[in-house]
């Protein structure tokens, strides 16, 4: 055994060295499918993968460098400013004038924490080719990568890992692993180990390998829920050491205001801040919030975590907290609906299902003097000609007349709505029962 090798992390031991070893993503890298063409075609273009933490954006970069062979360069947007992406890119510029290499790959973890200047200085490097850029982010990068370079990367979004996925991937570690292959190691219940992690691969290796460790080398080590919940409760700072628990408590922050609980909100509020989390990540987590599971319980709340979001955009800790603190409080204490959630998810389902459905020719758009003579809005009735500015008329697919996709909650203001649609509507969407 290499001596050397027992002071790495069994996650990075495991790390996949060919894209043949990769798990997951197949909906991407499976035979035929999109990533692996381009990979298998050596042309690789600037990219960003999206997708929860510990499903192998790392891993992926590397392997796509790897299987160009081109040098791999990488930084952090954590811990690197303007300065070391131009350091990085002055390395690739000199390295591509005088090698014959391939283009060098430079892969930015958490891209989506880089400033709008930082991602500046990557723009110029990128349009000249003098790097292929894969950028890794949690976040959505429509709105964390400025457009100019968001345009000149393919987008690729990375699935949380399954069950059948993460097992292979502790079962692999267990048989393969030049260190754990030496142990007597028995897998008896898993439920815990894969709990705990959260489909996140690097936590579930982390848990596996504290767990081992607790262990003589000559002892079978037999792996129990049980066993799992002893050693998580007295090694938890050890399992959190690289702050993977940033999620779990951005998790617990937004129950907390989902459950109306203003005290256990401001709670994992402070926990974030001491920690140092980025006050637009906490922000755009109330913001989505305030739609998903206030919405029109209380619109205002809405506007509240916008406002919020624009505020500490400008402002910055440590005046945000008290910004944070008082959105926080009041999405809190707002009424609750999840209704305009529920009926966009119904609505999409629907399309799924029922496919283009034809637009009726009364809703029509008849710009020219053709579509108005095939009748292309012919009867439309504009509602502010009418009473009440309502018209009783079809605005779905004839096929889907009469489907309710938003069903009002009971809370003051959509009792309110659905008093209204009720008697606009009568009998058509079941308002009125």
């Amino acid at each position: 055994m290499n001596m050397q090798s027992t002071n790495i992390p069994l996650a990075e031991r495991m790390r996949p060295k060919t894209l043949k070893d990769y798990i997951g993503q197949e909906h991407i890298l499976g035979q035929d499918k999109i990533l692996r063409k381009v990979i298998e075609n050596g042309l690789i273009p600037s990219m960003i993968f999206w997708g929860p933490p510990g499903v192998g954006k790392t891993t992926l970069a590397n392997l796509i460098a790897t299987e160009a062979n081109a040098p791999f360069y990488t930084l952090s947007a954590i811990n690197s400013g303007v300065k070391d992406v131009r350091e990085v890119i002055d390395k690739a510029s000199k390295r591509d004038m005088f090698s014959s290499n391939k283009k060098p790959v430079l892969f930015i973890d958490e891209i989506h924490r880089f400033s709008k200047s930082q991602q500046d200085s990557l723009l110029g490097a990128v349009e000249k080719g003098i790097v292929t850029l894969i950028g890794a982010t949690t976040e959505n990068p429509s709105f964390e990568v400025i457009p100019a370079l968001l345009s000149r990367c393919q987008v690729y979004t990375l699935e949380a890992f399954s069950k059948k996925e993460l097992l292979a991937i502790l079962k692999r570690s267990v048989e393969q692993d030049e260190i754990l292959k030496n142990k007597s190691i028995e897998l008896k219940e898993t439920n815990k180990l894969l709990l705990y992690s959260g489909g996140d691969a690097r936590k579930l290796l982390n848990l596996l390998e504290i767990i081992v460790n607790q262990f003589n080398d000559d002892k079978t080590i037999v792996i129990t829920d049980e066993l799992v919940e002893e050693i998580l409760k007295t090694n938890l700072i050890a399992y959190d050491k690289q702050g993977e628990m940033h999620y779990d408590i951005i998790s617990a922050f937004i129950k907390s205001i989902r459950g109306s609980d203003p005290n256990a909100a401001v709670y994992w509020l402070a926990r974030m801040i001491e920690g140092g989390e980025d006050p637009k990540f906490i922000a755009r987590r109330l913001l989505i919030l305030a739609s998903e599971d206030i919405g029109n319980a209380n619109p205002t709340a809405l506007v509240i975590a916008n406002n919020c979001f624009q505020a500490v955009s400008v402002i910055g800790w440590p005046e945000s907290r008290i910004i944070l603190s008082q959105a926080a409080i009041y999405l809190a204490n707002s009424p609750k609906s999840n209704a305009s959630y529920e009926a966009i998810n119904k609505a999409q389902e629907l399309v799924k299902k029922t496919g283009n459905l034809p637009v009726p020719l009364h809703l029509r758009n008849a710009p020219t003097k053709l579509m108005k003579e095939l009748d292309y809005g012919k009867d439309y009735q504009y509602a502010h000609s009418y009473e009440n500015n309502f018209a009783y008329q079809e605005f779905l697919p004839e096929d889907l007349s009469g489907t309710t996709l938003y069903s009002p909650q009971n809370n003051a203001k959509e009792n309110q709505f659905r008093q209204r649609l009720a008697q606009l509507w009568k009998d058509k969407y079941g308002y009125n029962k």
